[in-house]
């Protein structure tokens, strides 16, 4: 490579652009690390005090939590909530989960980086990211067009490239492309349909919240034995928006 000591007479030298413009680069990378490591510490707070604290122990769980950006699936109006300890609402009647409830349906389900994954009710994708990171392959279904349109694009533009988005009825669940390893519900029906039961495989977990939108609803894991026997049992009381079978 030539210095510009080095050039060649009659030679043209391309010249860096303009010091300010040069300088307004470095300023805004400068800029995003600030940032970046603003979002990172947060993530880092809700880990160790929202998740960790409560209980949490599986460390791709928590790896996971530390790294999927919160912030960027959350409503530019919430943005500043997005490593908050509660919901936070996305619109059209939609919530992303409290980020313990996320880590702690994660945990139950026992992942293995093997597995292809069921959920049903995507949101705005977070949930989703997660799970990406902790199997191999995840099917999402989301009723609300517009919620599954966008958070498709959103996991695709942040490289979550093994998430696949379908707009349908999640009580139908994906037939075509069953049986799962593990299925997850992020909102909650009366009953647990028997069709995604039935979409499980052998040795499969499932995990889902149960009940009426204003009444008890409890979070269940459902286990199926390698003979096809499905057991069930009741976890912890919890509250979550309504699972619909129209938008």
């Amino acid at each position: 490579m030539l210095s510009c000591g080095d050039a060649p007479a009659g030679s043209q030298i391309d010249l860096l652009p303009e010091k300010t413009n040069h300088t307004r680069v470095w300023q805004r990378i400068g800029t995003d690390k600030v940032v970046n490591d603003f979002y990172r510490r947060h993530r880092m707070m809700m880990v160790r005090e929202q998740i960790e604290a409560r209980g949490v122990r599986d460390p791709r769980v928590l790896d996971a939590m530390l790294v999927v950006p919160r912030h960027k699936f959350a409503p530019v109006e919430f943005i500043d909530d997005a490593y908050a300890d509660h919901p936070l609402p996305i619109g059209e009647g939609q919530t992303i989960s409290q980020p313990y409830m996320v880590a702690f349906m994660c945990e139950l389900l026992e992942l293995e980086k093997s597995h292809t994954v069921l959920e049903i009710g995507t949101g705005c994708g977070y949930h989703a990211a997660v799970l990406s990171l902790l199997a191999q392959q995840v099917f999402s279904i989301e009723i609300v067009e517009s919620l599954g349109r966008s958070a498709q694009q959103r996991l695709e533009n942040l490289g979550y490239g093994n998430v696949t988005v379908s707009i349908g009825n999640g009580y139908l669940g994906l037939p075509d492309k069953a049986l799962f390893d593990r299925i997850i519900l992020t909102a909650a029906p009366t009953e647990l349909p028997q069709t995604l039961i039935d979409q499980l495989k052998p040795g499969g977990r499932l995990v889902a919240p149960i009940g009426p939108v204003n009444g008890h609803q409890e979070l269940i894991l459902v286990t199926k034995d390698s003979a096809g026997k499905i057991h069930r049992r009741s976890v912890l009381p919890v509250r979550f928006v309504p699972m619909v079978k129209t938008p």
